[in-house]
């Protein structure tokens, strides 16, 4: 049977965040800079069908393989109805259950026979189901994929059954530490939009779940419409075999009802703090987040914040020199914006030795982000920073598989492919302003949530 892989802590699984963690120590060294070119090289060819289905085919050099990806444009975000969080994160499990074509038995057989590897993960944007198999079961992969979004079938016992599954999951997952403390952060951080649950659900919601069959056919009436999906093929493959096969299999899939709106987020005017409480042994931690915009590929901001993730928490940093090298304070230090379709939070994380530093840190970092707020970064810095993004991005690429997920990604907040390129043209518009802008606006004490953990004796 595939594995499923969702977590609590997918906020701080960011595309930028993977950027900056791929930048690491190699920050600032002696760039080679980028070759001019688009960030998303490869050749991109879409058809939507009537029913409002989006398909994309992407020609990449992995001979003999394909990744196929169906793209749900819904994630958390969409659980707008109070009571009923966690159901986005719900059906990732549920569409594993069958057909009455093919069973779970049955679908599973079917993906062991032509030797696929099979899974899913939901956020607060997306769910994504993929695949990578070999080039010539693809017209097998879009029969069953077509299937089980068509026709799913399930049983109120077997609705039940998994609603209890999902429950393990999060007791399971919220036995760590940091995991806990982003529920916490997000869940004083937001007090209108969705984006204040985490992807798994408030607990009592999941808790309930076994109550919720009923709504459970609603929402998979609502949001599992081809209006609202994108499948997306990457690999050997050429793009005028691929769409008449998918049109074939989706064509007369019918495109849903109206989709509520989701809560807008009101201007945070105080600074909300929160104390987490740890039974267990555990260092204590800082997490803070501040209000950030909304992924766009208009507004220069959210590369500025990524650059300046960079000048606070890389491992050659001023600030992460001094307290893990130097003072020894702190164990992890570590801090990124997350794109989301609506505005998120810039989360900055550090788990500190001891209790007693924690207020130490906390300023250590509020001095340094008003530093740079000051002083800006120099040009040579500038210029190195955006390079090695560039490259760590670039090495996001390396198969077809990660390109399909980081295409995934961006299908997700703009529905386009194209949205990338868009995206990474940014990054040659930050300059030392945007960094100082960025830092001054919004690391502000009113745009400020913080929660700290201490282990309790």
């Amino acid at each position: 049977m595939p594995t499923i892989s969702t977590t609590l802590f997918n906020r701080a699984g960011s595309l930028l965040a993977a950027l900056v963690a791929l930048a690491g120590p190699a920050l600032w060294s002696p760039p080679a800079m980028a070759k001019p070119g688009p960030a998303f090289p490869f050749a991109v060819h879409e058809k939507i069908l009537p029913n409002g289905l989006h398909i994309e085919v992407v020609n990449y050099d992995s001979p003999g393989l394909v990744a196929y990806y169906t793209i749900v444009r819904t994630g958390s975000r969409n659980e707008v109805e109070p009571g009923k969080s966690g159901f986005a994160h719900f059906f990732e499990h549920m569409m594993f259950r069958g057909t009455e074509r093919y069973s779970q038995d049955a679908y599973n057989k079917v993906i062991t026979s032509i030797g696929a590897d099979s899974n899913a993960y939901t956020s607060d944007d997306l769910t994504v189901y993929h695949t990578l198999a070999g080039k010539a079961a693809l017209p097998t992969i879009a029969e069953i994929e077509a299937d089980r979004f068509r026709n799913l079938k399930y049983s109120q016992p077997d609705f039940e059954k998994e609603a209890r599954a999902v429950l393990g999951e999060y007791n399971k997952n919220a036995s760590n530490p940091l995991e806990k403390m982003t529920e916490t952060l997000y869940d004083h951080a937001f007090t209108a939009h969705t984006y204040k649950h985490t992807t798994m659900g408030f607990l009592k919601d999941i808790e309930n779940m076994p109550n919720q069959f009923a709504y459970s056919l609603q929402f998979f009436d609502r949001y599992y419409r081809p209006d609202n999906v994108t499948v997306l093929v990457v690999g050997d493959v050429d793009a005028a075999a691929v769409f008449p096969l998918i049109e074939k299999e989706y064509g007369d899939w019918k495109s849903g009802p109206p989709r509520p709106a989701v809560p807008v987020e009101p201007l945070q005017t105080k600074e909300r703090r929160a104390a987490q409480p740890w039974t267990g042994p555990t260092l204590s931690v800082l997490m803070e987040g501040f209000h950030t915009p909304a992924f766009s590929t208009k507004n220069v901001d959210l590369p500025a914040l990524d650059v300046l993730s960079e000048l606070l928490f890389a491992e050659r940093a001023p600030l992460y020199k001094r307290l893990v090298i130097t003072d020894q304070m702190v164990e992890t230090l570590s801090g990124a914006a997350d794109p989301h379709v609506d505005p998120n939070l810039f989360t900055v994380v550090a788990r500190i030795k001891k209790p007693e530093d924690i207020a130490r840190v906390e300023t250590a970092i509020h001095d340094e982000v008003a530093r740079i707020g000051r002083q800006g970064v120099d040009d040579k810095t500038l210029a190195e920073v955006l390079s090695h993004v560039k490259y760590a991005f670039a090495a996001r690429l390396s198969t077809a598989d990660r390109a399909a997920d980081v295409a995934a990604s961006f299908i997700a907040l703009t529905g386009s492919i194209a949205s990338i390129n868009d995206y990474f043209a940014l990054y040659d518009r930050v300059t030392s302003a945007d960094v100082k802008r960025v830092a001054q606006t919004y690391f502000t004490a009113t745009n400020r949530t913080v929660v700290t953990l201490t282990a309790v004796k």
